[in-house]
């Protein structure tokens, strides 16, 4: 709650300070995330927080938020101290959070989502659905896209579940705006379409901290950059000075010379064939073959069908069409048909494919339990050794076997997926949007380890959304539109301009 002590809202400058944090600590068990971070947003600004996966962001967000108490440190809004937030307190003061990981509730509909405990009603003090829904349609469509209001969240594709997300903090009106990956699932369009928003809200003196792997972004929307790692601040510098090898150096402390380390691997024999394979929604009609040590990308623009290929070939939602593996047709029905075929996925969706209460170990080890019986002994000296080796492998941070997976940064959690995969004896792979909501640092560090597994003679269908990161890193990409495949592109034909005329 606010305190009686009035704090200067004004800067030395004389710009109206919406907030203000001095010396933010906060302390989880064997851990101190944040150490001494002050900051101040000022009305009308953009101020984009960088940093790597684990350098405290989240947490900070989440402290302002009210969903954590920090440790120590004082929180000032609008010139007064405020103390004990919670949630409620939290939106009370203005503050409105936009998650990285959604909090949506996925069985209800789009309009229950956007007005839970707030649901318009009638004269009789019932719903008004009528209402509901048309309130929704609009808050979505200030978005500048049309999401069924009578849908269920859970049906709908991640991008869209962002949106939906965005337009439910947007309808509370919030004076201090925190913004964490919100484009980490959009398109380039959507994300045009929200940046208006965002213009219009800097319009209203709205103060947003924006949150973003995204350095690209910096010139599109930033009026500052702060720079946070090993939860401390680093610096805060001006748009004009945040070229890309500034940012990565504060960010990660060193240059990152190569983020594209594409391995030469000599195309081997196919090992995946896919024909005529139908799903979903969107996934119409989609044919392809993935050779031994290749990196077949997929991309296409929302809706063109590549959201549910992953799907659909790990036997996650009933499909249509042949698959092949090795040579020889294979019925994949369900996830242990895929496992059991030597099929590992990286889901766009971390929480899909972790038990966020367990540790590395039981979630490393999760595949070797598909085939066997309800009797069989769990396999502890083995799991022990994969953990050890995997964790040194691929410097998974913390380091520890006895913190559950939920503390560990967005970066770590893909590389514990990546582990289980490798632990299994997976041949195949399927990056479902390896890269989204991890930093520059985790993200080379996991391109260098998709150049390893082809060199090894496994092979990867990459499906992603980002150009660059298919331009670097894909053998061959696939383009789609209209749920089919519209381009097949080599690797001395990719160009964003090239992927993106195929796809439109």
């Amino acid at each position: 709650m606010a305190s009686a002590l009035n704090l200067s809202a004004v800067n030395s400058s004389g710009a109206q300070v919406l907030l203000r944090l001095e010396s933010i600590e906060k302390q989880f068990v064997g851990v101190r995330a944040l150490k001494g971070v002050s900051l101040e947003l000022l009305a009308g600004e953009v101020q984009m927080l960088l940093g790597e996966n684990g350098a405290g962001k989240s947490t900070l967000m989440k402290i302002l938020a009210g969903e954590y108490a920090p440790t120590s440190g004082r929180i000032v809004v609008r010139g007064h101290e405020v103390s004990g937030l919670t949630p409620e307190t939290a939106k009370s003061l203005g503050i409105g959070l936009i998650h990285q990981e959604l909090s949506l509730v996925p069985a209800l509909t789009v309009a229950e989502n956007l007005f839970l405990g707030r649901m318009p009603t009638t004269r009789f003090g019932q719903i008004d659905w009528n209402r509901a829904y048309e309130l929704a349609a609009e808050a979505v469509g200030r978005l500048g896209v049309f999401i069924d209001p009578r849908a269920p969240v859970g049906r709908l594709q991640i991008a869209e579940q962002q949106l939906v997300e965005i337009a439910r903090v947007l309808e509370s009106n919030p004076e201090i705006l925190l913004l964490d990956e919100p484009t980490s699932a959009l398109s380039d369009s959507e994300r045009e379409r929200l940046f208006d928003v965002i213009r219009r809200l800097k319009g209203r003196g709205v103060g947003m901290i924006y949150i973003s792997h995204h350095l690209a972004e910096i010139p599109m929307i930033a009026d500052r950059v702060t720079v946070l790692r090993d939860g401390s601040v680093v610096g805060t510098i001006l748009p004009e000075q945040a070229d890309e090898d500034t940012c990565i150096g504060m960010m990660v402390g060193r240059s990152l010379k190569d983020q594209f380390p594409k391995p030469v691997v000599a195309k081997g024999t196919p090992v995946l064939e896919v024909e005529r394979l139908k799903a979903g929604r969107t996934l119409d009609d989609l044919s392809f073959t993935l050779h031994k040590g290749e990196i077949l990308g997929i991309f296409g623009l929302m809706g063109a069908g590549q959201e549910e290929v992953a799907a659909a070939l790990f036997g996650l939602q009933k499909s249509h069409g042949r698959i092949r593996v090795n040579g020889k047709d294979k019925g994949i029905t369900t996830p242990a048909d895929a496992i059991a075929e030597g099929l590992g996925l990286l889901t766009r969706d971390r929480r899909q494919s972790l038990v966020p209460m367990l540790t590395v170990g039981p979630n490393l080890s999760l595949p070797w339990l598909s085939n066997r019986s309800f009797w069989s002994a769990l396999q502890h000296k083995r799991e022990g050794q994969e953990v050890e080796r995997y964790v040194a492998d691929l410097k998974i941070r913390p380091a520890t076997t006895t913190n559950p997976v939920r503390f560990y940064s967005g970066g770590n959690q893909q590389k514990v997926i990546l582990a289980r995969w490798m632990s299994s004896g997976a041949s195949i792979l399927v990056f479902d949007e390896p890269t989204r909501g991890i930093d520059v640092g985790a993200k080379a560090d996991v391109f260098a380890l998709m150049g390893e597994l082809v060199k090894r003679g496994m092979s990867v269908l990459m499906i992603s959304s980002e150009l660059n990161e298919l331009i670097g890193m894909a053998d061959r990409v696939l383009v789609m539109r209209g749920g089919s495949v519209s381009a097949e592109l080599a690797r001395h034909e990719l160009s964003q301009e090239a992927l993106l005329r195929h796809a439109s």
